[in-house]
């Protein structure tokens, strides 16, 4: 608690500087903590300040942008008449669909101007808001019936989250830290601040808990880098609902080489359709023909934010094995982007759609498969996502189902995902389309008098009715010919009648 409440005042000086906030008032913060605990500590702690206050900053653009997004199109939407349908070649939005909704509207546009006009002046004068232990949790001292706490239990938990024990490592150093060291037999000791050095029990101010640690996940590479000194940042933290003590190891890796296109994709690729409840992949071979089985990799997104990553990465660990044992150097995934998708402007009135999306976290899925899969030697690949559901279930579901094999749209998806990641179509494998009768003429029939075996005629390419794409013509889309493009074009009259006007001559019955 004593390094907690360093933090907490080093992050309140650091926030008050605002744009101030230079290499030049850090030092000077460094010394002042310095004093008070040790250069080591102070170091460790003005670094986590300018963390802290660097990623409220990001957040506060990434919120201003968001503000502008929401009222240029509430904007542009409360111009267009009521009920009015969107035009995408104009660039128009639609129309509210009532008065009612139009005056909501207008409200909330009022109250984002506002919002606007508070992040704008937080933004010039550099100020952000942080909370150290977290919003939620604060947030939750006023709640403490609806969360099932009692206050003592709260103060615990703001307690532990508050609690300072972070320390970078530095390469050289014996064991990679010198602040809080971990030997190769599991002992942590941790270097006391000046106040607290007559509560070392070890010498040269050092403490040595009683527990030792033991790293079950990358043990071996932890053990092959404080084998050889290099740096290695450790984190100890309290989990107060299981009453344990927990610490944490990090390193940086140096920067893996990228793996050229045509190498990744020697092999073939491993086609994954991102879902809100699973991911869907298929193996396909280097001329995009799928191997083997589909398979889907489920996870659950709903409780904690602990259980919802720890879903994620368990889904994503076995899909990097299933790449593994198909050989494949390359995982394909659509490069999807829901940071603006969730607004109510941008579906309406859909919450079901616009809930699915909110909690799909494409960006930390995403960031989180490319970790993981440097570790793998794998390639990542990101594809264009537009109409691969539709075209996969399109040309590929169908096809492929059989009475053993259930094929859905989403594994129909994952196809279509890494066919276009090695270069081919989508539409190419499917079964062959049936021609159309306007496309070649058929053999005549032996009892025809124009016998003569086999006869084939093939359609002009200037044929507006073939098998390819029809190139685009102006006018309307019918069978006739395109209007002034007849041999009397010149002259025609405004009649609708089967003839020229010279040629329709007037009848009148004889006089006799």
């Amino acid at each position: 608690m004593f390094l907690g409440s360093l933090a907490a005042g080093d992050l309140a000086e650091g926030s008050r500087q605002g744009l101030v906030h230079d290499a030049a008032s850090w030092a000077v913060r460094k010394r002042e903590l310095t004093g008070r605990s040790l250069a080591r500590w102070a170091g460790s702690i003005t670094k986590a300040t300018h963390d802290q206050w660097a990623l409220a900053r990001r957040g506060q653009a990434t919120h201003l942008a968001w503000l502008h997004r929401q009222i240029a199109r509430i904007e542009a939407r409360l111009a267009r008449p009521l009920g009015a349908k969107a035009d995408k070649r104009e660039g128009l939005p639609r129309g509210y669909a009532s008065r009612s909704e139009w005056h909501a509207k207008s409200r909330r546009l009022h109250t984002l101007k506002g919002r606007l006009a508070v992040v704008e002046a937080d933004w010039e004068a550099g100020r952000v808001h942080v909370v150290r232990g977290g919003k939620r949790l604060a947030n939750t001292r006023h709640h403490l019936e609806a969360a099932g706490l009692e206050a003592a239990a709260w103060r615990e938990r703001w307690r532990a989250e508050r609690m300072f024990l972070t320390a970078d490592g530095e390469s050289g150093k014996r064991f990679g830290n010198e602040t809080i060291r971990v030997t190769d037999t599991g002992q942590i000791s941790v270097k006391l601040p000046a106040p607290l050095s007559h509560l070392a029990n070890a010498p040269h101010g050092r403490y040595i808990l009683d527990a030792t640690v033991r790293f079950w996940h990358r043990g071996q590479e932890w053990c092959d880098r404080i084998a050889a000194n290099r740096a290695v940042a450790y984190r100890i933290h309290h989990d107060v609902a299981r009453d344990r003590w927990y610490v944490t190891a990090s390193w940086q890796r140096a920067a893996a080489p990228v793996l050229p296109l045509e190498a990744a994709l020697a092999h073939g690729v491993v086609g994954v359709d991102m879902n809100d409840d699973h991911l869907a992949a298929w193996h396909l071979d280097v001329h995009g023909n799928p191997v083997g089985e589909p398979q889907r990799f489920f996870y659950d997104l709903t409780g904690s934010t602990e259980h919802r990553d720890a879903q994620l990465r368990h889904a994503l660990t076995r899909l990097l094995h299933y790449a593994r044992r198909c050989g494949a150097a390359a995982i394909a995934i659509e490069d999807l982007d829901f940071t603006d998708g969730t607004s109510r402007e941008q579906h309406g009135r859909n919450k079901r759609f616009r809930r699915l999306l909110s909690r799909f976290p494409t960006a930390k899925l995403r960031a989180r498969l490319v970790s993981m899969a440097a570790e793998q030697n794998l390639a990542i690949v990101a594809v264009d996502p537009a109409y691969t559901s539709r075209w996969g279930a399109q040309h590929w579901q169908k096809p492929l189902t059989t009475p053993r094999r259930k094929m859905s749209r989403h594994d129909a998806a994952s196809i279509a995902v890494g066919r276009r990641a090695l270069g081919h179509p989508i539409r190419l494998g499917a079964p062959p389309r049936p021609l159309r009768h306007w496309g070649r003429t058929a053999p005549p029939h032996p009892d025809q008098s124009d016998r003569g075996g086999h006869r084939t005629a093939q359609a002009r390419p200037e044929t507006r009715r073939r098998e390819e794409t029809r190139p685009h013509l102006p006018g309307p889309r019918t069978g006739c010919a395109p209007p002034g493009g007849g041999a009397k074009a010149g002259d025609q009259g405004a009649q609708h009648r089967s003839g020229h006007p010279v040629e329709q001559q007037s009848w009148q019955q004889d006089s006799q």
